[in-house]
């Protein structure tokens, strides 16, 4: 019998955590990975591209959330490209990585027709799959970029070997602090009001808020990743575009998390049929970790896990562990048909069990 829960994933103390709370210094991070801008049916997007090292990989697609690119994903997709040291266990695929800037975000030029719903952003990830013609991939999505995934799984699982979600932002109407300023935002004049006011702070203010809010340990990001973020956000200061850019991405997400019916995002999990493994943070102040309970109850034999002492961005805060627990999805599944309509969905009950309760209490 098909049996789904949520697991606690195993952690080391905050102490063994390197360059925080005490641990050893961290090393020089990685510059971000060269990019290209790719023509689709609909319009541009920008892609940065990570290569494996392996002799054989498997292609991987990365989707960032809402203020994100395709950097986001900058460590992970070094760790994924490399094959596993050693060890008795197999260790899955080397996986050939390749992050893309939502239109309008990064470097990616805002869609002419001015939508910024989920629809489209979907649309956007299915033509650039369909491009590249080397699907099925490794779909992998986090907070905005786990619920475009998420439709992407549910409308096109031809194009999917596996789907990862990090904090997924699916539709929670119980109120916290953080999403409610997001829906503030999409309200007729106070987002433009809200964010000319945030403007007056230097970026690195505002770069330190923003980790502050998606981290749980902001010590655990590079000091030299901080600067990046900050120039970054310098650079899409002169763009003159990036307030539409995000009031109207989080109005798309908004109608999502009222939208009923068979077009719902819940629903869409319901019928995601790759084999799917989906990580929550347990200090995660965007989405609640509780939501790991209803993840596990609804997307079909998911493997769920609540990493501890975690917040929003858990592939930039620990990408060691989340490339574990990827790898662990990537094992799962080695040896199986490459297309997902072939894999039996009885084969895909998850490696770890335990109560919603354990979920329950998370955060």
């Amino acid at each position: 019998m098909r049996r789904s829960g949520v697991a606690r994933a195993a952690g080391p103390a905050p102490d063994q955590v390197p360059g925080g709370n005490g641990g050893p210094l961290m090393n020089d991070p990685i510059p971000a990975w060269p990019g290209e801008l790719v023509t689709l049916p609909s319009g541009q997007i920008y892609v940065r591209s990570a290569p494996a090292t392996a002799g054989t990989s498997e292609p991987a697609v990365f989707v960032h959330g809402l203020g994100g690119s395709a950097t986001n994903w900058t460590d992970l997709m070094d760790l994924l490209r490399r094959p596993a040291a050693g060890g008795p266990r197999p260790v899955g695929a080397a996986l050939a990585g390749e992050a893309i800037d939502l239109p309008g975000f990064g470097f990616s030029p805002v869609p002419a027709d001015g939508d910024y719903s989920i629809d489209v952003k979907a649309r956007a990830v299915i033509e650039f799959i369909e491009e590249r013609r080397q699907w099925p991939v490794h779909l992998i999505g986090n907070s905005l970029g786990g619920s475009v995934c998420t439709r992407v799984a549910s409308r096109r699982p031809d194009l999917l070997r596996t789907l990862t979600l990090i904090s997924p932002a699916l539709p929670d109407l119980r109120p916290r602090r953080i999403p409610l300023r997001v829906t503030v935002l999409c309200a007729p004049g106070v987002g433009e009001w809200a964010m000319r006011r945030l403007d007056r702070h230097t970026a690195e203010s505002r770069t330190l808020g923003t980790v502050q809010e998606v981290y749980r340990d902001p010590r655990l990001m590079h000091p030299q990743r901080y600067a990046e973020e900050a120039a970054e956000v310098r650079r899409r200061d002169e763009l003159g575009y990036v307030h539409e850019v995000i009031i109207r991405s989080a109005r798309g997400l908004v109608q999502e998390y009222v939208r009923q019916g068979p077009r719902a995002l819940w629903r869409d999990a319901a019928r995601v049929t790759a084999p799917t493994l989906v990580l929550y943070g347990s200090h995660d102040r965007l989405v609640r970790p509780a939501m790991a309970a209803r993840a596990a109850r609804i997307f079909p034999a998911a493997r769920v896990l609540v990493l501890p002492r975690m917040g929003h961005v858990a592939m930039m805060e620990r990408p060691d562990l989340v490339a574990r627990e990827i790898r662990e999805l990537l094992v799962s599944v080695a040896g199986r048909p490459g297309r997902t309509s072939n894999i039996d969905p009885e084969r895909r009950a998850p490696q770890h069990a335990a109560t919603q309760a354990d979920a329950g209490g998370a955060g």
